[in-house]
């Protein structure tokens, strides 16, 4: 069979070492009504674990674009003591205009994390398929901190890390968050 390789996230130490990397969970195998097909699975290899890593300011969780649809993903992260989380992506430009903005929002608030999003952006050579960019850093709160628009470059913003505290206070989801039954659909 085709070997497959991981699309995986590297965490590096300021010498450059590697610290720890992630391999994306959620594989985005669909066929679009335009007939456009993207089958990750093909090439890529499922990862099987959330990761974690210990930093001078804080945890911080890993993620790789299309697992930002799975918030339970998040949740666990969060309730494992994450502070920041970090969501490289390559959003299309179609999915991106409707979501990109909406989901990293949303699992900010979900958390009381900081989320920092990289995105690729531009036009592929000789497909010419777009990405949308537009890198994020959000806060707990769900603010948007930094948005690199479409162009191509990096983004910074000033972290204040008593603001997961306090977000986490104002709405404290994660502690309230219980075990439920879903029962299954009643059959004719």
């Amino acid at each position: 069979g085709e070997t497959q390789v991981a699309n995986r996230s590297f965490l590096f130490d300021p010498r450059g070492r590697i610290v720890t990397t992630y391999d994306k969970i959620h594989m985005f195998d669909v066929d679009l009504p335009n007939g456009e097909r993207y089958r990750e699975s093909r090439a890529f290899a499922a990862g099987c674990r959330a990761v974690l890593a210990d930093l001078p300011w804080g945890r911080l969780g890993l993620s790789v674009c299309y697992d930002i649809r799975f918030p339970h993903l998040y949740r666990s992260l969060a309730k494992a003591g994450a502070d920041f989380l970090t969501v490289p992506a390559a959003f299309t430009k179609v999915t991106g205009e409707a979501h990109w903005h909406i989901l990293l929002r949303a699992r900010a608030i979900e958390t009381g994390c900081f989320v920092f999003a990289p995105a690729q952006t531009g036009t592929h050579v000789g497909d010419g398929r777009k990405t949308y960019g537009r890198s994020l850093i959000v806060g707990p709160w769900g603010e948007i901190l930094a948005d690199a628009g479409t162009d191509v470059g990096f983004i910074t913003a000033d972290i204040d890390t008593a603001l997961i505290a306090q977000a986490r206070g104002q709405v404290p989801a994660l502690t309230h968050d219980v075990d439920y039954a879903v029962p299954m659909a009643a059959q004719e």
